[in-house]
């Protein structure tokens, strides 16, 4: 006798139509701004909104702005003493691309401006190949960009050794002050803000002790008051001839500053680490060292991968208030510029902000883009 199971199937089901790929343009919006009623508001909402205001500002930005001039008359009305009709509006880019080698490297002088654009090829050349994962030979790449790139950098953009010509720093300005501040708090912040966040977990009294005072007494002030006592007060503790470099004074300030925050976002990450991490090193016999360089740190630094890299981009921004110590990043030489009698009009200072809030916004959106890069690589937890 045939005892007939009616829970086990006996067929296979009929083949279903395949889902819409998400891959596709009308998948892609399906998923992602009609999904749900409250998605499709928000998203119609979003586009009304587009539809209002991006015409205009397309407008003003590339359609009736001035490409091309010598002088202010180029962004002037007929009105104001120039050659525009009137009622015109729009952006005036003839200033930026007047202004563009200032904007870029302050007051450097123009016959040996070959040596910053040298650097900034070395950079490029060393930082793309460090950055994709899979380049041979990183221990080699990290040591050049990390260690012997800023010593070569320094020689060239400063001089005064082999027959090259001394530039004071007073004379550097723009972008170029904005990378290099940046570079410098970002290549010391994180390997210092690991000693500080492992001494403030240390068992040891006096280096927890002088690690957490060292902590929350950065922390607990904003940049510009550890810049201006970097500027101000630091000369006075020092004998009399004796004066640093205020452009060195600035990327101490910011190192130590960036070096603090990044100590709390290292901190969170290794307080994540679940116990048995710790006790499993301990029972392979790993001493502090290697159980903190090959077990805890890896795991703990890809956690705050986000909080890194943010604390990198506040550092990125943050660069503009060295101001306080006159020097000039890209944002204070273009606010400085707008002093210029040759071209005040009155959409200089609005392009010339346009133009800094869009410089800065390319550098933080890749930091960002590579971060998210990053975090999907080193997400195994879900892969099969």
């Amino acid at each position: 006798m045939t005892e007939s199971i009616t829970y086990v199937r006996d067929r296979f089901l009929e083949p279903e139509k395949p889902p819409l790929s998400d891959s596709t343009a009308i998948g892609w919006v399906r998923k992602n701004l009609f999904a749900s009623v409250k998605d499709s508001v928000l998203s119609l909402i979003a586009l009304a909104a587009l539809v209002y205001f991006l015409p205009g500002l397309i407008n003003w930005l590339f359609v009736s702005a001035v490409w091309t001039g010598s002088d202010r008359t180029a962004c002037l009305t007929v009105e104001q003493g120039g050659q525009l009709p009137a009622g015109w509006n729009g952006a005036c880019w003839a200033y930026v691309g007047d202004r563009f080698v200032q904007f870029m490297f302050g007051s450097y002088p123009r016959d040996e401006l070959w040596r910053p654009l040298l650097v900034v090829a070395m950079f490029v050349g060393l930082l793309i190949p460090f950055l994709m994962p899979k380049v041979p030979r990183k221990g080699l790449n990290a040591i050049l960009l990390l260690i012997v790139l800023p010593v070569v950098a320094f020689f060239l953009l400063l001089g005064g050794v082999f027959g090259l010509r001394h530039v004071e720093t007073s004379l550097w300005g723009g972008l170029m002050v904005t990378l290099i501040i940046s570079f410098v708090g970002i290549t010391i912040s994180l390997p210092a803000g690991i000693l500080l966040a492992l001494g403030r977990r240390s068992s040891m009294p006096i280096l927890k002790t002088v690690c957490v005072a060292f902590i929350e007494l950065i922390r607990g002030v904003p940049l510009i008051t550890v810049l201006f006592m970097a500027s101000v007060l630091l000369p006075l503790f020092l004998e009399p001839g004796n004066n640093i470099d205020k452009f060195l004074r600035a990327l101490i300030g910011v190192s130590i500053f960036a070096s603090a925050y990044m100590a709390e976002v290292i901190r969170g990450g290794l307080q994540a680490i679940p116990k048995g991490q710790y006790e499993a090193a301990d029972a392979l016999g790993l001493n502090y060292f290697h159980k903190m360089t090959f077990i805890v740190l890896p795991q703990a630094i890809k956690l705050v991968i986000p909080g890194i890299v943010n604390t990198f981009i506040g550092m990125f921004k943050d660069t503009s208030l060295v101001t306080i110590i006159s020097m000039y990043d890209l944002l204070g030489i273009v606010k400085a510029s707008f002093g210029d009698s040759g071209w005040i009009t009155p959409v200089t200072p609005l392009t010339g902000l346009i133009f800094a809030g869009f410089t800065f916004w390319i550098f933080c959106f890749g930091m960002s883009r590579y971060s998210a890069f990053i975090e999907r690589r080193l997400d195994k937890s879900h892969k099969r």
